[in-house]
């Protein structure tokens, strides 16, 4: 029997004393995509860190095709890709070279990043350096770099952050464009996107 895409067992952490999840429980099924929702502090990038793998839990287990997110083998991890509100690019190199070098970490054919490019719509912005490139673009370029390696789980810590309506409607039309092929986890404060972009909705209540 095929194992769910993404399965989260009791999964609780803390920092210190400050427990900020406990008892998490979800099982998502592959090409579903899940809002999760919560206002600050409630936990939401700590459990993306550890669906990501960047974050053993304290508690319970997550589980990605049936295995543990943060002992996946190095060639496995590329199934999982991570992208937050802070895109993290090469400033001086234009948006292919950001591609192109993250393809070569990975392993893949440099090509890649022209596919990448397309499916956030960068096409015409790929010798832009990334520093040059609007709020919006960055955060698309971020996107693209995730999906390179063509991940099974794509995980999105409120990647809307910051972006006006115009640059967060791109964001959302590329988002829609991979609904069903892959399976997403985006966090947000806003429900209304939630509802438009996934399939399901999670809440996380700061716990007291």
């Amino acid at each position: 029997m095929t194992p769910p895409r993404l399965e989260l067992r009791g999964v609780g952490h803390a920092y210190g004393a400050r427990v900020v999840l406990a008892g998490v429980e979800r099982v998502l099924e592959p090409g579903r995509s899940l809002g999760l929702l919560g206002p600050n502090g409630s936990g939401k990038s700590t459990l993306l860190r550890c669906i990501a793998g960047l974050l053993r839990p304290r508690a319970g287990h997550v589980l990605v095709d049936g295995r543990e997110s943060c002992e996946l083998e190095p060639a496995e991890r590329s199934r999982v890709a991570y992208a937050g509100h802070r895109p993290l690019l090469w400033g001086g190199l234009s948006a292919r070279e950001n591609l192109v070098l993250c393809a070569g970490l990975y392993g893949i054919d440099e090509d890649a990043a022209a596919t990448a490019l397309a499916a956030a719509g960068l096409d015409d912005q790929a010798e832009t350096a990334a520093a040059a490139l609007s709020q919006g673009q960055r955060q698309r370029l971020a996107l693209a770099r995730a999906l390179l390696p063509a991940p099974a789980l794509l995980v999105l810590d409120e990647p809307h952050s910051g972006l006006d309506e115009a640059s967060a409607a791109r964001l959302d039309a590329v988002l829609e464009s991979l609904r069903g092929n892959v399976t997403l986890i985006l966090a947000t404060h806003e429900r209304d996107r939630a509802e438009r972009l996934c399939d399901e909705l999670m809440q996380l209540e700061v716990l007291r």
